[in-house]
C-alpha cells in the first residue's frame, strides 16, 4: 500500500498494490521491521526463526533459528533488531552486509508482551505489573511503570510504536485504548474511539500520525486532534490486520494478516 503524502495521511490515499507471497507457505507472522527501503525482517512463530525478506524479489536473503517461538520485533538501530522469544528473553540480532546474526540475549523480569525502543533503550510491556518498563542494551532496568492502587490502564499492553520524538504508543486489544508515554513511562495521553474494537499492530508515520490495526481496518490516530479516522476498510479486502510496518523511503505500509 502506498501514499502519494506520506507525511500528510489526512490528504492521502492507501491503495492496495500486489501481495508479497512469502517462501514456505503460511507461516503464522509475529511481527515486522523495516530495515531498509527494500528489506524487511519477519519474525515466524511456527518456523521459530527471524527472516530478512527481499520485498522486490519476494525471496528471503538470511534466516536465523531461535530457541524459542518469536513474538515481536522491532530495531534498535539501522544495523541491530530485538526479537523477545519465549516470554522472558530477548535475542539481539545483527544486520549487516544482507546478513543475520545472534548477538547477546536479555534476560527480562517478566513475562513480556510488546517491545519497542526509544532513546538508545528498549520498552517493554509485560502481561502484569509493572506493565510497563524502560531497559538499557545490555538488559539492565531503568525505568518503571507500575501502576498499583491507581485505575488499572492495562490489560494486555501487547503492540508497541515509538515516534520520532522518543514517545510510545501502546495498543491494548482488553481496554480498546491506545496510550501514549514519554520516555520515562509518564502517561501523556490516553485514546478511545467508537472505530476500536480490537487494536492489535500499531506503527508510527510522524509524532501525529499512527496507524492501528483493527477488526478488518487500519485505522489513522492523529494525537493533536485526539481524532481517529478509517484508512483502509473491510471493502478493502485486507482480511485481518495484526501487524504493520512504515517504510519512509518507499512511501509504503506493510501489513500482515492472520496466517
Amino acid at each position: 500500500m502506498s501514499t502519494s503524502v506520506p507525511t500528510d495521511l489526512t490528504q492521502a490515499r492507501l491503495k492496495r498494490q500486489p501481495d508479497i507471497q512469502l517462501p514456505g507457505g503460511e507461516c503464522n507472522i509475529q511481527d515486522l521491521a523495516i530495515v531498509s527501503p527494500d528489506m524487511l525482517l519477519v519474525s515466524k512463530w511456527s518456523k521459530q526463526c527471524v527472516q530478512l525478506l527481499d520485498c522486490l524479489k519476494g525471496k528471503v536473503v538470511s534466516e536465523v533459528q531461535l530457541q524459542s517461538k518469536p513474538w515481536r520485533i522491532c530495531l534498535t538501530d539501522r544495523n541491530t533488531a530485538a526479537v523477545n522469544v519465549g516470554p522472558t528473553k530477548i535475542q539481539m540480532i545483527k544486520v549487516q552486509d544482507k546478513t543475520l546474526t545472534k548477538v547477546i540475549e536479555l534476560t527480562l523480569s517478566g513475562i513480556m508482551y510488546g517491545l519497542t525502543s526509544s532513546r538508545n533503550s528498549l520498552v517493554v510491556s509485560y502481561h502484569n505489573q509493572p506493565w510497563l518498563e524502560v531497559i538499557s542494551m545490555d538488559g539492565k532496568v531503568l525505568k518503571q511503570f507500575d501502576n498499583r492502587g491507581e485505575i488499572q490502564l492495562f490489560k494486555h499492553p501487547c503492540f508497541m510504536c515509538t515516534t520520532p520524538d522518543g514517545s510510545v504508543f501502546i495498543s491494548d486489544y482488553c481496554t480498546i485504548t491506545i496510550t501514549k508515554v514519554d520516555a520515562q513511562l509518564n502517561i501523556l495521553q490516553i485514546f478511545t474511539s467508537p472505530l476500536l474494537e480490537w487494536p492489535f499492530g500499531i506503527t508510527a508515520v510522524t509524532e501525529d500520525q499512527i496507524l492501528v490495526c483493527e477488526h478488518h481496518s487500519i485505522v489513522l490516530l492523529q494525537p493533536s486532534t485526539n481524532t481517529m479516522s478509517t484508512m483502509l476498510g473491510k471493502a478493502d479486502e485486507i482480511g485481518e490486520p495484526y501487524y504493520l510496518t512504515y517504510c519512509p523511503d518507499q512511501k509504503k505500509v506493510y501489513v500482515a494478516s492472520t496466517g
